[in-house]
């Protein structure tokens, strides 16, 4: 049945697609494209995604299938949101993953809201993943996209059940290649775009020099430790380093040496050999469960650690509240405090949290 949908549309291959599916489907489309960062400042710059050329090919898109097209100003939620959660976390000694924020507290959260001021039903964003519906538990469900060298379930584990409710996700069956093909077929000017894959807002990748400029009292001196305490050098700053980097220490040594983990308080940064970064457990903290509730006792699930590790098998234990204990069957290398962890049943996301420790 045709609709009023809210397609986001951030100027890539992918929200095209999905805002031109729709109208193709003849659902009533009204696009929309989120302005991130005051272009008038020149502090503020982003890279190949929310970019001001990627306003215009937004735009360009929408005038292509005929759709009206609005530009909303995300500045200071963005900010507040994302880039602050960024810089916190950082300096806490913890590896942020911002995607995860900017799609599901911001993008989700405010377009859901948004959405009912232009009367309509549903937000359609570019994302590959799917939304079902389970009959007999009468919840709505997040699972993969078809493809699974692009699925962004990961992303997406904080939704609820009134966002996954207004959710469509009009490529989530299709691949890349599909995906690129229905572009060129249709004409739209995005079907060859490169892929954004840097964090937009650090376009030239320096991340430690990001966080710097914007907490220098987090830059003072520290030491660099192994795992028994004995001092091998000195680092100027904890923001620099991540559990599992290996590259960039300052030290030599006889061995390569990893982080094994960073302590802020102390201002230090433990190294060791490889094998010591394997860990089975983790806890983790603001745990969303997808529907709605956490499971009654343990839990068998395959749990993701980072967009690009493979999940593995697991058993997930919920306290009650918004913390999970997850132990997994087989040790994991480099466990990194402030990454999301994601739960999965199969092609199901059953929710996930923070890696807290």
């Amino acid at each position: 049945m045709a609709m009023r949908v809210v397609a986001a549309m951030s100027g890539g291959v992918d929200s095209s697609v999905a805002a031109c599916l729709l109208a193709d489907a003849g659902h009533d489309v009204v696009g929309v494209s989120m302005q991130l960062y005051d272009q008038r400042n020149p502090n503020e710059s982003f890279g190949s995604c929310c970019s001001l050329d990627d306003l215009y090919d937004a735009r360009q898109v929408a005038a292509a299938i005929g759709i009206p097209h609005y530009i909303l100003n995300f500045e200071e939620k963005f900010r507040e949101t994302v880039v602050r959660n960024f810089v916190d976390e950082y300096a806490a000694g913890r590896t942020p993953i911002p995607c995860v924020h900017c799609n599901g507290d911001l993008k989700f959260a405010t377009l859901v809201e948004r959405a009912a001021g232009f009367d309509a039903g549903a937000v359609a964003t570019g994302h590959y993943a799917q939304v079902g519906f389970d009959e007999d538990a009468r919840r709505y469900q997040l699972r993969r996209g078809v493809d699974r060298d692009k699925d962004q379930s990961y992303f997406l584990f904080s939704l609820t059940q009134d966002q996954l409710a207004h959710a469509m996700f009009p490529i989530g069956h299709l691949t890349k290649h599909d995906v690129r093909t229905y572009a060129e077929r249709r004409g739209l000017l995005t079907a060859n775009k490169p892929d954004s894959h840097e964090i937009c807002f650090v376009p030239d990748g320096d991340a430690a020099g990001f966080v710097g400029r914007r907490l220098p009292e987090g830059a003072r001196d520290g030491e660099v430790v192994d795992s028994s305490g004995k001092v091998l050098g000195r680092h100027t700053g904890i923001h620099r380093y991540t559990v599992g980097q290996r590259r960039g220490l300052g030290i030599s040594a006889a061995i390569p040496l990893y982080v094994l983990k960073l302590e802020p308080d102390a201002g230090r940064v433990v190294v060791g050999p490889r094998e010591e970064l394997g860990g089975r457990e983790f806890t983790a903290r603001d745990v969303n469960w997808i529907a709605g509730t956490p499971p009654d006792g343990p839990r068998r699930i395959t749990a993701r650690i980072r967009h690009r590790h493979t999940d593995a098998a697991a058993t997930v234990t919920s306290d009650g509240g918004t913390r999970a204990r997850v132990i997994f069957d087989e040790p994991q290398t480099a466990i990194t405090p402030g990454q999301a962890a994601v739960f999965y049943d199969g092609e199901t996301v059953l929710g996930g949290g923070w890696i807290d420790r």
